[in-house]
């Protein structure tokens, strides 16, 4: 979530602003309905199939994407669902901080007139907290195009209070953006882990100039290297 540079009146990540079901969509779904041999093009159909009226991807309650992440699902007003990275590609990991603590950060991405939610949460004590699948849109970056690229980890504390940021968490951080860097073969660099901050649009300043980058990304490194011998 992080805090606001100005006041521009949305809310930490803003709504997707793409719930309903396109004009497109529907004249695709009403054509395939009507003439069954209809030739459409594979990634067109990729994109929409899931947000016709009725058609839900199979899922598994409580599934994680992280082998030792905590389910705790996230209000469906908060994200879209998808069906990434087949749909939209995954090339970046978004680095926020919550403005507040954990079980505030999990009340606001549990209430549906929040607009708003990550995929994971990283408390203090190192433990990771998952709200929404990555396979799906989460409404975290503030910007449409960033929310269908990334993936969003929220960090439990406050920007102006670096010492929020413990070891555990650092570590718990970095093996769970390894981890998906190397789900999707993002790069492990700076142009593709980036802060709340650095979102175009954005008016929120998370991480902060507390969060300590080179140390953080000294230890994703590690973290792919160790994933990488395994």
């Amino acid at each position: 979530m992080g805090t606001r540079k100005a006041s521009k009146g949305s809310a930490s990540g803003g709504k997707d602003g793409d719930r309903r079901v396109g004009r497109r969509a529907l004249l695709i779904g009403t054509a395939l309905a009507a003439v069954g041999t209809a030739v459409v093009a594979r990634d067109e159909l990729g994109r929409v199939w899931w947000r016709v009226p009725g058609v839900r991807k199979p899922r598994k309650e409580g599934e994680v994407d992280f082998a030792s992440a905590k389910w705790v699902a996230a209000s469906d007003a908060n994200w879209r669902m998808a069906d990434r990275p087949d749909d939209y590609g995954i090339d970046m990991v978004v680095i926020h901080v919550t403005q507040g603590g954990y079980d505030s950060a999990v009340k606001v991405f549990r209430d549906p007139k929040h607009g708003a939610a990550a995929h994971y949460i990283v408390r203090k004590d190192g433990r990771v907290t998952q709200m929404i699948r990555e396979l799906d849109v989460a409404y975290h970056a503030g910007n449409r195009a960033y929310n269908e690229r990334s993936v969003g980890i929220e960090h439990e504390g406050f920007v102006e209070r670096p010492e929020d940021f413990t070891d555990e968490m650092y570590e718990a951080s970095a093996g769970l953006t390894a981890r998906i860097c190397a789900r999707y073969d993002i790069p492990v660099d700076r142009k593709h882990i980036i802060g709340h901050v650095e979102v175009p649009g954005t008016d929120h300043t998370d991480p902060g100039e507390g969060w300590d980058w080179d140390r953080y990304m000294k230890l994703v490194r590690a973290a792919a290297k160790e994933s990488t011998a395994a």
